[in-house]
């Protein structure tokens, strides 16, 4: 079996450009949910990056009648008992902005010392086909969160996220590094062997 094209099941094209940029050196082209007429709106309802992305593979799967790769990710920060988790997306509201969602992260860790500002990305990624569920693997990077924004790299919660060998946050560090790094790189080299498989099944 051969895939040359793969649906990532999201609108958000920060995610876009960082699986394309993974997936193109296996010679697969990306396509997203911006690119499927009438693709339907798959409700984020579960409790777990994990739920979230087994949903979005599956139902795409079932509609496009193609393989999909769903993909879930967001901040859990220790200090506010892991939020925002599932609901970093829309931490201050459904459909806020990276900047609405970094000015609430900041104003409630506002006199938060850097010691207790630990937190983590997580990323699930999950492999369906028209049948099934094939999997779902998860990655995850552990860094503190910023009191100010810095730099213009990435996109989400990047400019606060600080990753203390570096001394950098994800929106100083160039991509390339990211993509070394980031949970989402993390699961993706677990889905790569999911996808092996696949292939050759």
């Amino acid at each position: 079996m051969e895939i040359k094209q793969l649906l990532i099941a999201t609108r958000n094209q920060g995610k876009v450009r960082e699986l394309r940029d993974l997936l193109s050196p296996m010679g697969i082209s990306v396509l997203s949910l911006a690119d499927i007429k009438n693709a339907p709106a798959v409700v984020e309802d579960g409790l777990t990056f994990r739920a979230n992305a087994a949903k979005k593979a599956v139902e795409l799967a079932q509609f496009t009648g193609a393989p999909v790769m769903g993909e879930d990710s967001g901040l859990e920060v220790d200090a506010l008992d892991g939020r925002p988790g599932v609901f970093s997306a829309r931490y201050s509201g459904e459909n806020a902005t990276d900047e609405q969602n970094n000015d609430k992260l900041l104003q409630e860790l506002a006199g938060v010392p850097m010691e207790r500002r630990r937190a983590r990305y997580r990323s699930a990624i999950a492999f369906a086909d028209p049948h099934d569920l094939i999997d779902v693997v998860e990655g995850s990077c552990e860094g503190v969160i910023t009191t100010e924004r810095r730099g213009q790299n990435g996109f989400g919660y990047d400019p606060l996220f600080l990753i203390p060998q570096y001394q950098k946050t994800f929106g100083e560090l160039p991509l390339e590094v990211k993509q070394t790094l980031s949970h989402r790189a993390q699961a993706f080299r677990l889905f790569l062997k999911v996808l092996e498989r696949y292939l050759v099944a």
